[in-house]
């Protein structure tokens, strides 16, 4: 098609207009969407000055061996110079391969997966088994409903130090164990029970959440379904299974995801029980508030780059997680 052009103006005349280009686009979008723009403008600030920002230093400082001794900092009226240097990518090297590897990293991040995978797993089979009861007809449901959500009402931190008083060397739980004969173990002091009080008290702050999640989604399944399947002659077994179990699976995926995510970053519960104590207990994320807080000199280049490296985990736990719902969903759909 041929297209005529003015030889006064240099413009086309007739045919197909030209396409506009990606800065036209942008500048026709601005004119007509501007107040959509300026309403998520304060959200995009926000999250520059709270996450990007951090995030971009955070990288940063990896690349370093800041720490606190060669940090600008300022003494009295005095104010000293930061004298740290760039050291490219010799944290990672150091924290992955180097002669400690194994006792300052690998370690904490097999516990951590160990934690992570336990406590997801009591909080999803508790939560399930909860949500299952109170989704019955009882007669105090509600009653039932208020007192098994409390746990998560609560603070965090509330409900930390009560289970620390009450895991104490005098505490109720070793009184009562010393009043029926049985022995009391050291919660806060003994590796293997520190690792299972604190499983213990994070499925306590975790199970309402997944309680509630899982029973939204057991009254969104269509009753017919279950009539359906008894009529066909399936047990109580086959109808969870086949009917329960899959009106439960976008609930469930999203719900699962949270809580790995959430019990992978899980700083409160360990820190509150433990402190900067009980090494074999901490996981990566309070492992790395020690490098960078809890110990001198403050080691804020290592700190960081446990951090990146958290980060890195989880980015790509939840992408290979998403992938296989994806492909599980298309299996189904076929």
């Amino acid at each position: 098609m041929t297209v005529a052009i003015d030889r006064a103006t240099g413009k086309r005349r007739g045919g197909r207009a030209p396409r506009p280009g990606p800065v036209q686009r942008l500048q026709h979008g601005y004119r007509k969407y501007w107040y959509a723009y300026a309403m998520i403008a304060p959200v995009v600030v926000v999250l520059g000055v709270l996450v990007v920002y951090p995030l971009v230093y955070g990288f940063y400082l990896t690349l370093t061996d800041a720490d606190s001794l060669n940090t600008a900092r300022t003494i009295g009226v005095n104010h000293i110079d930061a004298t740290y240097r760039f050291i490219g990518f010799d944290n990672y090297a150091d924290i992955l391969w180097g002669p400690t590897a194994y006792d300052r990293f690998w370690s904490h991040v097999l516990w951590t997966i160990v934690w992570t995978a336990l406590c997801v797993a009591l909080h999803y089979g508790i939560g399930l088994g909860l949500a299952l009861l109170l989704n019955q007809k009882l007669r105090g449901r509600t009653l039932y409903r208020l007192i098994l959500i409390l746990p998560w009402a609560v603070p965090t931190f509330v409900t930390v130090f009560g289970w620390r008083f009450m895991l104490a060397d005098g505490g109720i739980i070793n009184s009562g164990l010393e009043a029926l004969h049985l022995p009391a173990p050291l919660w806060l002091e003994d590796t293997f029970w520190q690792r299972f009080a604190a499983i213990m008290v994070n499925t306590w702050c975790g199970v309402p959440f997944m309680m509630v999640s899982l029973l939204g989604g057991l009254q969104s399944i269509d009753t017919s379904l279950y009539e359906a399947a008894e009529m066909d002659g399936a047990n109580a077994w086959q109808r969870f299974r086949y009917v329960t179990l899959p009106g439960l699976s976008s609930v469930s995926s999203t719900v699962v995801l949270l809580g790995v995510i959430w019990t992978f970053n899980q700083f409160a519960v360990i820190f509150l029980l433990f402190g900067n104590t009980a090494d074999e207990a901490q996981i990566l994320v309070t492992w790395a508030y020690r490098l960078g807080f809890g110990q001198q000199p403050r080691d804020y280049a290592q700190s960081a780059a446990y951090g990146i490296l958290l980060l890195g985990i989880l980015i790509v736990f939840t992408s290979f997680y998403r992938r296989w719902l994806n492909r599980n969903e298309q299996q189904l759909a076929i």
